[in-house]
């Protein structure tokens, strides 16, 4: 995927790769097949909305799509716990994804506080 010079967009593409690689790892292993589902679903959406995000047709789109990114993340790191606290993936494993997810959280915050400072 080209991701351009953008460093959010080259970060949440980074992180549904390791989403993917860890949800192969846990139909695999644990045989696991629905909060896994779940958390790809919303960690892969983030780059998702972030691309749809810089396609923007206005500012209101663009905010819009960053802030559904943003939600996504937290319905990440959501679902990061959950997997950790069901044994389904280590507690360190959980915790380096929370940690990325949490870098993607506070980038998006940060645009969307600019963006909705610059509206007003």
């Amino acid at each position: 995927m080209e991701v351009n010079n953008n460093p959010l967009a080259k970060k949440s593409y980074k992180f549904a790769l390791k989403i993917v690689l860890l949800y192969k790892s846990i139909l695999q292993e644990k045989k696991e097949y629905v909060l896994s589902k779940q958390l790809l679903k919303s960690a892969t959406s983030i780059g998702a909305n972030i691309a749809e995000a810089n396609g923007a047709i206005s500012k209101n789109d663009f905010s819009a799509k960053i802030s559904i990114a943003y939600k996504e993340s937290l319905e990440t790191k959501y679902w990061l716990h959950l997997l950790s606290d069901s044994n389904f993936i280590s507690k360190e494993k959980a915790e380096v994804l929370i940690e990325d997810a949490d870098e993607l959280s506070k980038i998006m915050f940060s645009i969307l506080k600019t963006t909705r400072i610059n509206k007003s």
